[in-house]
């Protein structure tokens, strides 16, 4: 399976912006369909943003279009979520998701710990 750290969190003031990292070890990073997704206190889990394995056919929860660029670079087996314009009602936990190994042709399911995003209105 794959292990995955999510780094990048902080405080910030609404307008601002942070860049997310999801760093993956173990299996190789590059076979994986990677996701973020948050939860704010009180709330479900829900997906932010979704990347193909290859780079293909990213998907964004349409809160956040046009703020949020998801990307990957398979050579640094890393994930990033870049944040811009950020709202008060962005702040959540926010967590790297793997599920679709393209090597094997079937769903997996492997999260990174979290990494806190507050922002001040």
């Amino acid at each position: 399976q794959v292990q995955l750290v999510e780094s990048g969190g902080g405080l910030v003031q609404a307008g601002g912006s942070l860049r997310l990292s999801c760093t993956a070890s173990g299996r190789t990073f590059s076979r994986y369909d990677m996701g973020w997704h948050r939860q704010a206190p009180g709330k479900e889990r829900e997906i932010v943003a979704h990347i193909g394995w290859n780079g293909g056919t990213p998907y964004y929860a349409d809160s956040v279009k046009g703020r949020f660029t998801i990307s990957r670079d398979n050579v640094k087996n890393t994930l990033y979520l870049q944040m811009n314009g950020l709202k008060p009602e962005d702040t959540a936990i926010y967590y790297c998701n793997a599920d679709y190994d393209s090597a094997q042709g079937k769903a997996v399911d492997y999260w990174g710990q979290g990494t806190q995003v507050a922002v001040s209105s």
